[in-house]
């Protein structure tokens, strides 16, 4: 019996011996085996990692014939701190030397373990290579990615979550009024920065308002929003902008900012804008402007915002035109239509439809004796002498009234139609310019 356990015993130690060695012939990692300074045993993995044919190729041989001069030094004293039994060195990177004349960086783990009947050195060896391949590939990457976002217009601001800025890019510098060159962002909230937010009104904008502390709270992206900014040095500069996670997936994950100034193209659309809703001779509101206004007046609820339209027209202008020219009759709308501005209250709108003829969108509800009183104001400083070039030009006008009620059905165009039709009437009675012909739709003529 006693015979048949210790049979049993040892069929059970050399199976287990068994599924070690090929555990360790199998393992990814290399194996070998080391004995005062003599290599004893190598794996599969380790065959491969120096370039040999074979397991032959590299057991007798001293073990520092396969590590690099720069690397042997420490690799001794290592292995002279382990002493007893089962005593291991801390994970640490080195350079092996191949067969075939390359190097390859490594993780080893020594450990003084029995070999046989007495103690050897296990070393436990990681290859490197596809770690440091992704490293650089990733540094490459980052670099890649540094130049590209370096020399971008665009600004590009990395917010952390407690609202300070990690990094900015050149473009962000010089946008927000900072030199390049010098300045650093890093570590900043906005509002440590000299400047000013704005909304898109040109309002003061509150950090806990701007859209990227919303991306910051709720992880919202966020395109397409205008903001300004006040700079120390006076400008104002408006940006378009965007706010995403840096990091999607990850709560914590700071904001990145990226703005395009856009000053100019506002600038431009403003300018353009203005263009095509302004009379380019004289500044006024054009055709299109004026009755677009007028429109909107008649569409409004109870409390109509005009009350009542002008329409002039200036008497015999096609007389200036033929006799002085057409530049001395331009210059002469000129000055029209800046004493037009100056006679009515900052509430009215004056619009040129063309030519000679004006219109005016008297605001409020004013008094009939106040109406009379404002017609005559119109009347009085147009009549005033025009000196142009060196000509003493007198100019006339006629007017044409008609009030709009709260109840009122008109079109534009029929508002339009009625004024016109008093200005006529007016003009056909010259003889009593300070009275006034009623019409109907409470249109009159002055």
């Amino acid at each position: 019996m006693g015979e048949d356990r210790a049979a049993n015993s040892s069929a059970d130690a050399e199976q287990l011996a068994q599924r070690y060695r090929s555990l360790v012939e199998h393992t990814p990692d290399g194996i070998c085996v080391h004995e005062d300074g003599v290599v004893v045993y190598v794996n599969r993995a380790t065959v491969r990692l120096l370039a040999a044919e074979d397991a032959d190729q590299l057991i007798g041989q001293p073990l520092t014939r396969f590590v690099h001069p720069d690397s042997v030094s420490a690799m001794l004293e290592r292995i002279d701190s382990l002493e007893g039994e089962g005593s291991a060195s801390k994970p640490t990177e080195m350079t092996l030397s191949r067969l075939d004349g390359h190097t390859v960086q490594v993780e080893t783990v020594s450990v003084r373990t029995p070999w046989f009947d007495r103690l050897a050195y296990q070393v436990v060896i990681h290859d490197l290579t596809a770690q440091r391949t992704a490293e650089a590939a990733q540094r490459k990457a980052e670099q890649h990615f540094t130049t590209v976002v370096s020399q971008l217009e665009e600004g590009v601001v990395v917010i952390d979550r407690n609202g300070r800025i990690e990094s900015a890019n050149p473009a962000a510098l010089r946008i927000f009024g900072s030199n390049p060159s010098t300045g650093d962002l890093t570590g900043s909230t906005i509002d440590d920065l000299p400047l000013v937010l704005l909304d898109a009104n040109a309002k003061p904008l509150p950090t806990a308002r701007h859209p990227v502390a919303r991306t910051l709270a709720t992880g919202e992206t966020i395109t397409g929003y205008v903001f300004g900014v006040d700079r120390e040095d006076g400008q104002r500069r408006w940006l378009s902008g965007s706010s995403r996670l840096l990091n999607p997936g990850d709560p914590h994950s700071a904001a990145v900012s990226s703005f395009a100034d856009i000053t100019e193209f506002r600038a431009s659309r403003r300018q353009l804008e203005y263009q095509a809703t302004h009379d380019s001779l004289t500044g006024l509101a054009n055709r299109s402007l004026i009755l677009a206004q007028l429109a909107g007046a008649l569409a409004g609820s109870e409390d109509l915002p005009v009350s009542t339209v002008l329409f002039i027209d200036l008497d015999d202008f096609k007389v200036i035109n033929d006799t002085l020219g057409h530049a001395i009759g331009d210059t002469v709308l000129q000055i029209v239509a800046q004493r037009l501005q100056r006679a009515l209250r900052a509430e009215d709108l004056v619009g040129r439809l063309g030519g000679d003829e004006f219109l005016v969108l008297l605001s409020g509800a004013p008094r009939t004796v106040d109406l009379d009183s404002l017609v005559d104001r119109v009347r009085s400083k147009m009549s005033e002498p025009i000196i142009a070039r060196g000509h003493r030009i007198e100019v006339n006008a006629s007017i044409g009234v008609t009030a709009l009620s709260s109840e009122e059905h008109r079109t534009p165009e029929a508002v339009l139609h009625d004024a016109d039709l008093a200005m006529y009437r007016a003009k056909t009675n010259r003889d009593d310019a300070l009275g006034a012909t009623r019409l109907p739709n409470s249109t009159h003529a002055s």
